[in-house]
């Protein structure tokens, strides 16, 4: 079959792919359906300003605890001249002005390989996908953001400049306030007389101005409710006539309900229902205990199909992959011509399936009320969540109202839709109002994790230490394509796309290209099929992949003889971000050098624009345990918006990925998971959290440098950082992630 590319995908005639692509990706036009309350003018697609002054920003990001509504309010506030304490977010409707389509390159983007970037960007905008994932939310909407502040402070100068009779570009804007010498009108008053006058052919920005909010740690909006307790989660909601439900699900996705005791439900006080589906079963009633309570009475039985899973199963499949072919991912220079006759320095090593073990787990309330269904949702992606609700009642899109609220963490789970497709079915079925909460247990047990993975690492160094020739060869699921297929069911062009020739999954390779420079390397993909889905997981590949390339990186020092540091630095070749980094963190941590017995291991990584070093301190206890004592990390992000938020989220990455190192992975034995509650995730309390230093590197160009993601960045280099300080702390590597030896 003939290659797509963008000329056929365009002219291309008859019964071709190319025809049926093009003409499902062909641009429509967009318009911006904010919606007005009392008092409110509308001044561009992303702002509000109401009577009495507030400023309100349509955010098309869902606020899951990373901050980024604030920072994306920020930007506003800042271009606008608002002030902070009038500023408020409200959740930007479904439209494709909200997409975000580097979010969705970057989850999705391999299942659409074939299909030109640019069409298939389009289409992403027109299906407004909006999505809340991969470290985009700044990247993505910094500049349509500026760019609302920018044209409402223009277009209220040039309100209050035709009630003085002055010009306009004699106005200023401050504190939510526009001024002119001495007089100053506030925003309110000048708001609906603002919306009609017209722009500049150029806005002037306000980027760089000394007084602007940007670069200032201004309070979080979103931490007053959640301190208070008025803040919405799924949870809180409560509907006239509501009943609270719990569901049972099969293990796999072949597994069917065989059986259950239904005439032992019923007798739970409090159970309103027994509802019954292919694949799983649920329990209504009036309050969430008696409906768990009622599951429990029910005792379902659930068959499936297929080879048994286990974690016998898990290392088989990834073995017999990396025995097999592969995708070549990235490469250059003659790789076997390198290794051909020379010593060649080989390791394996394994990542087992990482937890989400989110606080909330998933949850959904739903009605029907006036011939429209009616949904509350913790959610990263409304867009989704609204299609897979349709989907279920058997309706139109226009027919779902979705609310989006606060998530409890989610840490990529709320991608998921299955919450949703069941209340759905759920509220049909009752005729009333629902609320369906997943119990700890069944989160844990259906949990898409994060992919198993083992890479068999090679390299030659020459004489003096450097690495001539490296090779990595990955064996992972294909989560990209997998995130696709299950999230975009009935997408026509990722269908016809699944027809075309495979390679490798660029999603579950992300950051499997190292930074280093060497004469020789090849990267490849080894696609593994497995009966256990998997999914994004914060840090995304990126968690597995630096894991495999730091150690390594760390192992070929020692036999080189040199400090692992020195050796990193010396290798990147010209990337001055990550060296710096480097340097900044082995010298605020005070590094030993790595030296046997120091306790200290350090590793770097580049992801979303940004980078990260991470030096640890670590040693194992008297059950054979690592413990982490100290963290510290150098960040190189450019342009913080925030200082604050940002150091944040590194610290969350930063035990998050402690917890991925050092607590429990997931288990499986004859179909099901073993991890069933939260205790036995092996989280860290505070008694064992490690010490955490961050220090932000502002560089010469960091006011002008465009901002890099950073909820992802502080996850990937925490593990291997860990590994390589309990290597220089017993002597011994320890080659599997989790690093416990009962993990």
């Amino acid at each position: 079959m003939a290659a797509i590319s963008r000329r056929n995908l365009l002219i291309s005639g008859g019964m071709g792919v190319g025809l049926v692509v093009a003409w499902g990706m062909w641009p429509r036009d967009y318009k911006p359906r904010l919606p007005l309350a009392p008092g409110e003018t509308m001044l561009g697609a992303y702002l509000k300003i109401a009577r009495d002054g507030q400023v309100i920003v349509a955010m098309p990001q869902v606020e899951h605890g990373q901050g980024s509504a604030s920072v994306l309010a920020q930007i506003v506030a800042d271009e606008l001249g608002a002030d902070w304490r009038t500023v408020g977010i409200e959740a930007a409707p479904n439209g494709a002005l909200y997409a975000n389509v580097p979010a969705a390159a970057a989850l999705f983007g391999d299942a659409f390989a074939h299909v030109p970037e640019p069409l298939r960007d389009e289409r992403w905008t027109r299906d407004a996908m909006m999505l809340t994932a991969m470290s985009t939310s700044v990247r993505r909407f910094e500049q349509p953001l500026r760019e609302a502040g920018a044209a409402a402070r223009i277009l209220l100068c040039k309100a209050a400049a035709r009630r003085w009779d002055a010009d306009w570009q004699n106005c200023e804007t401050a504190d939510g306030f526009v001024v002119m010498g001495d007089r100053r009108l506030r925003f309110g008053e000048l708001a609906a007389a603002a919306a009609g006058e017209t722009l500049p052919d150029e806005l002037p920005m306000r980027l760089g101005e000394d007084g602007r909010l940007t670069g200032e740690a201004l309070p979080r909006l979103d931490v007053p409710a959640k301190v208070d307790g008025s803040a919405n989660f799924v949870a809180d909601i409560r509907l006239p006539d509501m009943v609270f439900a719990s569901v049972r699900q099969g293990p796999r996705r072949t597994s069917r309900l065989l059986s259950s005791d239904k005439a032992a439900a019923e007798k739970v006080p409090g159970v309103v229902a027994v509802i019954e589906h292919p694949r799983w079963i649920a329990a209504a009633a009036s309050n969430w205990w008696a409906a768990n309570r009622a599951l429990a009475a029910l005792a379902p039985r659930f068959v499936s199909e297929g080879a048994v899973l286990d974690d016998a199963a898990i290392v088989r499949a990834l073995d017999a992959a990396l025995d097999g072919d592969g995708y070549r991912l990235a490469g250059a220079g003659d790789l076997s011509a390198v290794f051909r006759g020379a010593r060649v320095i080989e390791a394996e090593y394994h990542v087992l399936p990482g937890l989400h073990a989110a606080v909330e787990t998933p949850a959904a309330t739903a009605q029907w009320q006036n011939g429209r269904l009616e949904i509350w949702v913790a959610t990263q992606s409304p867009s989704l969540a609204r299609a897979a609700a349709a989907r279920a009642a058997g309706v139109a899109e226009a027919q779902v109202v979705l609310h989006p609220l606060l998530i409890g963490g989610s840490f990529g789970a709320a991608l998921e839709t299955e919450a949703i497709e069941q209340v759905v079915t759920l509220t049909q079925r009752l005729k009333r109002p629902v609320q369906l909460m997943w119990s700890r247990g069944e989160a844990l047990m259906q949990d898409r994790v994060r992919a198993p993975a083992k890479a068999r690492m090679a390299a030659r160094l020459a004489a003096n230490g450097a690495i001539l020739g490296w090779q990595a060869k990955i064996a992972v699921a294909a989560t990209g394509r997998e995130l696709a297929e299950r999230l975009l069911p009935g997408d026509s062009v990722r269908r016809l796309s699944t027809a075309l020739p495979a390679g490798p999954d660029r999603y579950a390779m992300s950051g499997a290209v190292p930074p280093y420079r060497f004469p020789a390397f090849a990267i490849d993909h080894h696609p593994v099929a497995l009966d256990l889905p998997t999914g994004h997981l914060r840090g995304g590949a990126d968690g597995y992949t630096a894991f495999f390339t730091e150690c390594f990186l760390d192992e070929l020092a020692h036999v080189a003889g040199s400090e692992p540091m020195s050796y990193r630095v010396g290798m990147l070749s010209g990337d001055t971000r990550l060296a710096r980094c480097l340097t900044t963190a082995s010298a605020l941590g005070g590094w030993s050098g790595g030296i046997d017995g120091s306790g200290q291991g350090i590793a770097c990584h580049a992801m979303a624009g940004s980078a990260i070093a991470v030096m640890a301190e670590a040693e194992v206890d008297d059950r054979g345990r690592p413990r982490v004592g100290r963290l510290v990390a150098a960040v190189d992000c450019g342009r913080a918006i925030n200082p604050d938020v940002v150091r944040q989220q590194i610290e969350g990455g930063l035990i998050f990925g402690t917890a991925m190192a050092t607590g429990t992975a997931a288990h499986y034995r004859e179909q099901l998971a073993t991890v069933r509650m939260y205790g036995d995730v092996g989280l860290p309390i505070l008694a064992d959290a490690p010490e955490v230093t961050v220090e932000l590197i502002a560089g010469p160009n960091a006011t002008a440098a465009d901002p890099g993601g950073v909820s992802d960045l502080g996850v990937p280099a925490v593990a291997p950082a860990i590994a390589n300080a309990l290597r220089a702390a017993t002597g011994v590597r320890r080659r599997t992630l989790p690093l416990r030896s009962d993990a």
